[in-house]
C-alpha cells in the first residue's frame, strides 16, 4: 500500500497561501504532507521562499490530521543542529505528534547566505553526521555538551520535549548518504525512483524503515498550459542532485537550464489532466519500493484547482492503482 502526499513548495507560494493549501490537502484526503526549506527559489519565475518553520507552526495549528515533514532541512549551515532540534521538538508538540524531521546535507543555493564557503561533499557528510548525533542527543533530554570537529554545543537542553521525538528522515543520492541514512535515520528520503538507493539503504540498516519519494506533476485542463508552466518553473529538476546541490543562485539555475525545452520537461513530468499519466509517473516509485510518495503540483496559483481535481479524480485513481 502506497501513501500519497502533498508538497507545500515554499518556492512557489507565500506563507499564508501555503497554509491554506495544506488545509485543503487535508480535506481532499492526502495521506501526509512535506515542506521544502529554502532561502532561495531555484528559478526567479517561482518567486517565493518564506521561512518554512513559521509555515509549519501555522500549519500545525490549522490542520488536525495530516502529518507534516521537512523535505528537507539542512542542519549544518544556516541552522545550528542544536537549533534544529529545538524547532523540531516544538513543531512536534504543536502538531501533537504529526511531525517528522527530514534532513539533508544541503544545497549551496540556500546555505551560502551565511558565508563560510561551500565545502566538498565529503566534508558536508562529516558535518551532517555530527549534526544528526547532536540532534538525537538533545531529543533524549538532559544537558548536552559537545566538542566536535565541526560543531560545539555548550550545556544545551530542550525544555519542551514531546513524549515521542520526531522521527528523523535522511535524504539520499548515493552510497555514502545511503550508509548514513541506514545507520542514523528512521526513514529514507529520495527524489529519484532508483531501487538501488533503497537497496543500499537496506544494506546499511534501513530494512523495514519507511521510504519517502517525491515527484513533480503539473495539472491543468489545458495540457499546453501545464507544459509551459512546468518549463517555466521546474526545468531545473532533471539536472540531478550532484549538479543542483552545487549551484549558488537562481541565475545559475537559469544558465544551467537554458537549453532545456518544453518537450524535455513534458517527457519527464506528467502534464495536463489525464489521471493515467500521473499514475504511470508514480508507478516507478511504487515498483522501486517507496512506501510514501509526495506529489509536487507546479505553480502556486494552480493549487486550488489541483486540489479539487485530486480529491475527485487523482487520489481515487492512485488508490485504485497502488492500494
Amino acid at each position: 500500500m502506497v501513501q500519497i502526499g502533498y508538497t507545500m513548495m515554499t518556492e512557489q507560494a507565500g506563507p499564508r497561501e501555503l497554509v491554506d493549501h495544506v488545509v485543503r490537502a487535508e480535506e481532499a484526503g492526502f495521506d501526509f504532507s512535506v515542506t521544502s526549506d529554502h532561502y532561495f527559489p531555484w528559478l526567479r519565475s517561482q518567486g517565493h521562499s518564506p521561512y518554512a518553520w513559521a509555515v509549519l507552526g501555522a500549519a500545525a495549528q490549522a490542520t488536525s490530521r495530516i502529518p507534516l515533514m521537512t523535505y528537507v532541512t539542512c542542519p549544518t549551515f544556516r541552522y545550528h543542529p542544536a537549533v534544529v532540534a529545538q524547532k523540531a521538538a516544538t513543531v512536534q508538540l504543536l502538531s501533537e505528534g504529526r511531525f517528522r524531521l527530514g534532513l539533508g546535507s544541503g544545497e549551496n543555493l540556500n546555505e551560502h547566505v551565511v558565508g563560510g564557503g561551500w565545502p566538498s561533499v565529503d566534508v558536508r557528510h562529516e558535518m551532517f553526521e555530527e549534526a544528526v548525533e547532536i540532534i538525537r542527543a538533545l531529543f533524549k533530554g538532559g544537558h548536552v555538551n559537545h566538542r566536535g570537529t565541526h560543531f560545539d554545543v555548550e550545556s544545551a537542553r530542550l525544555w519542551d520535549l514531546p513524549e515521542e521525538a520526531p522521527p528523523i528522515g535522511i535524504a539520499v543520492s548515493g552510497e555514502r548518504s545511503c550508509e548514513l541514512a541506514g545507520r542514523l535515520g528512521d526513514l529514507v528520503i529520495a527524489t529519484e525512483p532508483k531501487a538501488g538507493l533503497l537497496e543500499a539503504f537496506d544494506r546499511h540498516g534501513g530494512e523495514g524503515k519507511p521510504r519517502v519519494g517525491q515527484l513533480p506533476v503539473c495539472y491543468d485542463p489545458d495540457r499546453d498550459t501545464a507544459i509551459k508552466r512546468a518549463h517555466s518553473q521546474f526545468r531545473w529538476f532533471g539536472s540531478g542532485w550532484k549538479v543542483n546541490s552545487e549551484l549558488p543562485h537562481p541565475d545559475s539555475f537559469e544558465a544551467a537550464t537554458q537549453f532545456v525545452t518544453p518537450d524535455d520537461v513534458a517527457d519527464s513530468i506528467p502534464c495536463g489532466d489525464d489521471p493515467d499519466a500521473f499514475v504511470e509517473a508514480v508507478r516507478p516509485y511504487a515498483e522501486a519500493g517507496f512506501t510514501e510518495i509526495a506529489l509536487v503540483q507546479i505553480g502556486g496559483d494552480s493549487q486550488p484547482a489541483y486540489l479539487d481535481w485530486s480529491e475527485k479524480t487523482l487520489l481515487p485513481a492512485l488508490r485504485d492503482a497502488f492500494g
